[in-house]
């Protein structure tokens, strides 16, 4: 997710350093090198690492727990707020920035000061490229137990791959969604670009894990985005509207 995101705040790249916890996810995989190879192959990923004395042009440190669940509102991934603050008030934005917040506050049909727990959902997509391997659908299926989703909302499950779908079934994760009312899809795109008929109608809002929320990106010109974690999509598939997933966790 880091690494696919960072592209879409404006990186040419995103990179994370390869660690042990990388080569013993790779170790026995399908495409990971053979074991005569192996040892050769994590000498060169670590030969690649960033070194102890590396000089970076900033640096930035985050604690991951002071975070509270984003979710954007407008129409580019920048535009986000955590879903307990307002919506952002328009002299808070440089001037070059003003004729795109307008643009997304008028396109969303949304208003400086709103909740976005106020604001309802039509659709819901946990999938993509970004938010489809198994732990992603893990943190979904964990809010989804024993919930229902929310009448009038059509919410889809989309795996990331074959292997995470077949993973996720031998957990039981599928039952767990289609129990909940989710429909439980092949791996692929889907509604993160509009592929086939996932597509949204009209001026419908969806809350998607995917990576992006452009103007007519799920297949509607008029359709809306809102980006969101999986976890945060399957407590908007729930409850019909966003909403802070800290309120349905221990």
């Amino acid at each position: 997710t880091v690494c696919n995101m960072a592209i879409e705040g404006g990186a040419r790249v995103g990179y994370v350093n390869p660690d042990q916890t990388t080569f013993d996810y790779l170790k026995g995989r399908e495409h990971a090198p053979p074991a005569e190879a192996w040892d050769a192959a994590v000498a060169y990923w670590k030969s690649v690492a960033s070194g102890p004395d590396a000089v970076y042009d900033d640096v930035v440190r985050l604690r991951a727990e002071d975070i509270s669940p984003m979710v954007t509102w407008g129409v580019t991934p920048a535009q986000s707020v955590a879903v307990d603050e307002p919506l952002p008030a328009r002299d808070s934005f440089d001037e070059a920035d003003l004729a795109t917040v307008d643009l997304a506050y008028r396109y969303m049909g949304l208003k400086p000061g709103q909740q976005m727990s106020e604001v309802g959902v039509d659709v819901v997509f946990i999938g993509s490229c970004t938010n489809s391997r198994i732990s992603d659908l893990r943190a979904a299926a964990e809010i989804a137990r024993g919930n229902t989703v929310a009448k009038g909302v059509k919410a889809l499950v989309v795996p990331g791959s074959q292997q995470v779908k077949a993973q996720a079934e031998a957990e039981g994760l599928h039952e767990i969604f289609m129990q909940a009312g989710f429909e439980w899809r092949n791996a692929g795109c889907s509604m993160c670009l509009a592929m086939n008929n996932d597509k949204l109608v009209g001026n419908q809002i969806c809350a998607s894990t995917s990576n992006r929320n452009f103007v007519g990106r799920q297949g509607s010109p008029s359709g809306r985005t809102l980006l969101m974690s999986p976890a945060m999509a399957a407590a908007a598939a729930v409850n019909g509207h966003v909403t802070d997933v800290r309120e349905m966790q221990g």
